[in-house]
């Protein structure tokens, strides 16, 4: 697995959580989902093959986008927006796409959903689900290029979760 700036083990936990992979030499411009025009977040084709469940024939030589807006079926889509792969064409759930799902995966490396980190706040009052993803990211388990549909790190979506998860329940962050 290639290094990522959240994802790796001297840096894990640290600053913005976003992944950031090495830029690539190609042009910066934003691309729009072809369905419903919303921003598109560049992903790596190894994300997108290992997400797909159709043949990888279907993959062009391509700049492809992860399309996060939950109404939309789009999960990515080549940068000439000729190419779109939806839910049905995908391994995983997708969490940008069920939000309010419980038991759709937010972090897909270490397998949390809402429903266990709302347990964990049940349970014992507080989460420890960010402390123990940052050490799996520091300990070197971290897959996020590969097992997030994403295709970066999850600690922004989860510190999400966990936040929402505890307002709904009236505890103190």
């Amino acid at each position: 697995m290639e290094d990522c700036s959240c994802c790796r083990a001297d840096t894990a936990g640290a600053g913005e959580m976003a992944c950031q992979l090495p830029p690539a030499a190609v042009k910066r411009t934003p691309a729009l989902c072809p369905v419903t025009g919303s921003k598109g977040k560049r992903v790596g084709q190894t994300t997108v093959k290992a997400m797909l469940a159709v043949s990888l024939a279907a993959i062009r030589d391509a700049d492809y986008f992860f399309c996060a807006d939950p109404d939309c079926p789009v999960v990515y889509f080549s940068a000439d927006g000729l190419q779109t792969f939806t839910v049905d064409d995908v391994r995983e759930r997708v969490f940008q796409k069920e939000p309010q799902a419980e038991d759709v995966f937010v972090c897909y490396c270490f397998r949390h959903t809402p429903a266990s980190i709302r347990q964990e706040l049940l349970e014992s009052g507080t989460s420890t689900v960010v402390e123990a993803i940052t050490a799996g990211i520091r300990a070197g388990q971290c897959g996020c290029d590969i097992r997030n549909p994403q295709g970066s790190c999850c600690l922004g979506n989860v510190n999400a979760v966990v936040k929402s998860v505890r307002d709904g329940m009236g505890l103190r962050s």
